[in-house]
């Protein structure tokens, strides 16, 4: 199957092509020959781009589904349990109408730490397994056989949480800073990269301290010009999670997402009905979105690579639809309508190694999104979805 969209604007990752086509043959993104296509589309007045990869989510049954519904073509699951990802793992292979899937599987924690008391206040019902079905680490001499049980579950990335709750007034148990860093040299001794949970900065130095590879969000509390600096001269990326920092918070700024049409008229009821949640068992400072949206306009001017990643879940973010919301958050920030972009499509690919996705050029996976208007200029036009792909799937609209 040839598919030709002719006269389109395209955001190819990382530039901007005013006008071109790109052909699509069969799963792949393929050098237009000039030779006859199956089917043409005309994108005059359109932008074509890479499918969107949300950094930071964690995947249940049906969000799959909504993610693609929304343009976001990959999923970076930060904690699964093994039984529903394997579930998950399996739809994503046998479908083309769900969004790819990448996970941590397992992550690491202290017992009883996070996120044990979400899953206790929950009854473990939105975790896919029972209630305690996970391993956890209590010493540093368990770290290897930690990270050779999640190679086993083939996990993709390792996810360690560092997190004591102090920040919102919680007293959980947490990870020792020599077993955070006896988990980091192990799963780099597998070839696993080292991503940690740390809304602190307190936490994020001892992540930083362990030799990470990346955090999985901002902080949440005011970040020293000198620990920017460090996470820019490690070369550490952070995933921004800014829309899962308004949810937990109650920040009301969020609830636009769902009022523009663009995005609310796709939104399943009990999409909506799950925005409304109990955030008082997570740890994240009261005045965590003004700290977050600080911190990530200090690391952006220090260098450090941003990652677009909502923190999708059963409750709040959305999946798929949060996304839109998080680039927007992240020109609020500082980051240009093109690097909020970069940071939903060729930045987590690159950084994830995911060389087959995030970029529009021959050889690529043909994940795209193809939209009305110019998102380079207005990042919400982002949301005016008319076409979507996945692995050269034309998806219903």
């Amino acid at each position: 199957m040839r598919t030709l969209i002719r006269n389109v604007r395209v955001f190819d990752g990382v530039l901007t092509v005013p006008r071109t086509e790109v052909l699509i043959e069969d799963d792949r993104l393929a050098a237009y020959d000039g030779g006859r296509a199956d089917l043409e589309i005309d994108g005059a007045g359109a932008t074509l781009l890479p499918g969107l990869i949300d950094a930071h989510t964690h995947t249940f049954d049906g969000d799959l589904a909504q993610a693609l519904r929304f343009g976001v073509t990959t999923e970076l699951d930060m904690f699964c349990l093994p039984g529903n990802l394997a579930r998950q793992r399996r739809l994503a292979a046998e479908r083309d109408d769900v969004a790819d899937l990448r996970s941590s599987g397992i992550l690491a924690t202290a017992p009883g730490g996070h996120p044990s008391q979400i899953m206790e206040a929950t009854s473990g019902q939105d975790f896919g397994d029972a209630v305690g079905a996970f391993d956890t680490v209590a010493d540093a001499g368990q770290a290897k056989a930690f990270v050779e049980a999640r190679l086993a579950e083939g996990a993709d990335y390792l996810k360690i949480v560092i997190d004591s709750g102090h920040v919102a007034g919680l007293d959980l148990p947490v990870l020792a800073p020599d077993v955070v860093a006896a988990l980091v040299e192990a799963g780099h001794a597998a070839g696993l990269m080292a991503i940690a949970h740390a809304v602190t900065t307190e936490d994020a130095v001892v992540a930083l301290d362990a030799g990470v590879d990346g955090l999985a969000h901002l902080v949440t509390d005011p970040l020293p010009e000198e620990v920017a600096a460090r996470i820019a001269a490690q070369d550490v990326f952070v995933v921004s999670t800014l829309t899962y920092f308004e949810a937990v918070t109650g920040d009301p700024s969020g609830a636009e997402l769902v009022r523009d049409e663009r995005i609310g008229s796709l939104l399943p009821a009990q999409a909506r009905a799950a925005l409304d949640r109990d955030p008082s068992v997570v740890p994240v400072h009261p005045d965590g979105v003004r700290n977050a949206v600080q911190a990530a306009a200090a690391l952006h001017g220090a260098g450090v690579a941003l990652l677009a990643g909502t923190d999708a879940n059963p409750w709040a973010p959305l999946h798929g639809a949060s996304m839109h919301r998080e680039v927007l958050l992240l020109t609020e920030a500082g980051l240009s309508p093109a690097e909020a972009l970069a940071a939903a499509t060729s930045v987590p690919a690159r950084r994830f190694g995911l060389a087959d996705r995030g970029r529009i050029a021959p050889g690529f996976r043909a994940d795209l999104l193809l939209v009305e208007g110019d998102p380079t200029t207005d990042i919400t036009a982002t949301r005016a979805i008319r076409e979507i792909w996945r692995r050269g799937v034309r998806q219903a609209r």
